[in-house]
């Protein structure tokens, strides 16, 4: 066993319970661990992706013990893609929460970071569906903590919101994992995928009850619609550093659906088709709304909240296939839109702190930095709208590509083409609102306020989430660290695109191991010398 495997769990519990009982108290001792954990995170998934591609799927025993009794962690080209997804994001959004201040607004801001990655890596790398639950509960407990850092009652009514509502989803996974056990026995996901094979078709029912209640789970881990109405007030109102972690935070789902319904439940299973029916509507449904919610809102940090959504739409469109070109598709749209997401949040959050905390998209005078904002706002609406020449529109193409003989054909290419134009409009508003027609403002208004003219008043709902995200100004911030926060990830979305032809033969090769069952099963199963 290579021992490395589980470093992705170990190393961040270890520095989160350091960061708790060491230096509480000590925020550079916090800044530096944490800094030292997720430097150590990403170089581990460098090294673990180099592993996985060769091809073989590598197995760790806890304990050394024999499966399906032992809990095993796995480690495939997907799961270590996702590892490295996570720990460029994180190492990068951390250096921001640095430069922007905002670790300072509580004492445990890193640990809980920690800890969210333990859940984020765990959630990867299980090859038991019940210690997916436990991950699922460990990421649950620590983005409530990062999603209302800060405090507020605004922050504080929207975590109550999101908790309370994938509390309700975590009981439906128990009731889905139940059902599931009581049909096949086992829990264990490589031997699940032996049990369902042979299940005989009329004993199956209870199975099939399982199978449509994790993808639910999944579905409100993912935000699909119509399951996704913690995601815009949750990712609205949490710190700018924390919504830009969700961005992989809501791949979760996305992954889970790939990993069960691929290995447990594919196609051709007596669960046949059912996860592809329901999903491409979700799907379709999914980028619909988040679009249109991107054109309709009027605020900055719903605007990303909403995007996020119509991204998470779009590559489920492609994953519903469950075919080697869908999935490839799938990946390299998620990659991509893990990082745009990323990105826009964080620019969202900088033009905020500069306008005083006004979130909504109306006109202000004009703010430090406005030229360097306006170049960073437009490069991540290129990026996320889906033009060229960055890497969504090639995720796009990729989608469309996959879907090309789909009998939805039609409809999904009218979808993908017309939400592209709305969030264009959108965005173009948004944009010229916060940086062009602002110029035009006296930046010394004679009436009464400080702030410029403005427009009339929304409804008081608005008033009070303005409030909510007033932010102090920390003399410690470093805008420069982080503006190259978020330079780096718009330079990972540039190499994204220039290595586009690798990096889809890589993700190619990633949905061939997706659908080859028995590489999955064998060393989990049948390759077990030594063990107790």
């Amino acid at each position: 066993m290579n021992h490395w495997i589980i470093a992705p769990v170990l190393l961040p519990a270890l520095f989160g319970a350091l960061i708790i009982l060491w230096m509480r108290h000590d925020l550079l001792l916090q800044r530096t661990f944490g800094i030292i954990g997720s430097l150590f995170l990403l170089g581990t998934a460098i090294y673990l992706n180099v592993l996985a591609a060769g091809g073989e799927v590598q197995v760790y025993r806890l304990g050394n013990w024999a499966a399906p009794f032992g809990i095993v962690l796995m480690l495939d080209r997907l799961s270590a893609m996702m590892l490295l997804l996570t720990g460029f994001l994180a190492t990068v959004v951390q250096l921001y929460a640095f430069g922007s201040g905002w670790d300072r607004k509580g004492w445990h801001f890193h640990a809980l970071w920690m800890f969210q990655l333990m859940g984020l890596n765990g959630a990867f790398l299980t090859g038991d569906a019940f210690n997916l639950f436990v991950f699922f509960e460990v990421l649950l407990i620590a983005s409530y903590g990062l999603m209302i850092h800060g405090g507020g009652p605004m922050r504080l009514r929207a975590g109550v919101q999101y908790i309370s509502y994938n509390l309700a989803g975590s009981t439906l996974f128990l009731a889905a994992l139940g059902a599931i056990y009581a049909s096949t026995g086992t829990l264990n996901m490589a031997d699940l995928a032996q049990r369902v094979a042979a299940l005989p078709p009329d004993d199956t029912g209870l199975l099939r009850v399982g199978a449509v209640l994790l993808l639910i789970v999944f579905g409100v881990k993912a935000a699909l619609v119509p399951l996704h109405f913690w995601l815009p007030s949750t990712y609205a109102n949490a710190p700018g550093p924390s919504s830009a972690l969700f961005a992989v935070m809501s791949k979760v789902g996305i992954y889970a659906i790939i990993r069960f319904f691929t290995l447990i439940f594919p196609n051709d299973s007596v669960v046949e088709h059912l996860a592809t029916n329901l999903l491409l509507p979700a799907a379709l449904a999914t980028l619909l709304l988040g679009q249109l919610g991107v054109y309709g809102t009027r605020s900055l940090t719903r605007l990303a909240a909403y995007a996020a959504i119509g991204s998470i739409g779009t590559l489920t469109i492609a994953i519903a296939r469950f075919d080697e070109t869908g999935l490839t598709a799938g990946m390299y749209y998620l990659i991509h839109s893990t990082l745009a997401a990323g990105a826009l949040f964080l620019v969202v959050d900088m033009i905020a702190a500069r306008r005083g905390g006004d979130v909504w998209i109306r006109l202000r005078p004009t703010f430090p930095n406005t030229g360097l904002l306006s170049v960073l706002f437009f490069a991540t609406a290129i990026a996320v709208v889906g033009l060229p020449p960055l890497s969504g529109f090639i995720g796009k193409l990729l989608v469309m590509q996959a879907t090309a003989d789909d009998a939805w054909m039609p409809w999904i290419w009218a979808i993908i083409l017309i939400t592209s134009l709305i969030a264009l409009v959108a965005f173009g508003r948004a944009g010229s609102t916060l940086f062009w027609k602002s110029h035009e403002l006296d930046p010394e208004p004679d009436n009464d306020t400080d702030e410029g003219p403005r427009p009339k008043p929304g409804p008081i709902l608005h008033k009070l989430e303005t409030d909510e995200h007033i932010q102090d100004v920390d003399d410690s911030a470093s805008p420069a660290l982080a503006f190259t926060s978020v330079g780096l990830l718009l330079a990972g979305l540039v190499a994204l695109t220039i290595f586009a032809g690798p990096v889809t033969d890589y993700l190619a090769r990633t949905a061939a191991q997706l659908h080859d069952i028995d590489s999955y099963i064998q060393p989990v199963l049948h390759q077990q010398e030594d063990t107790k």
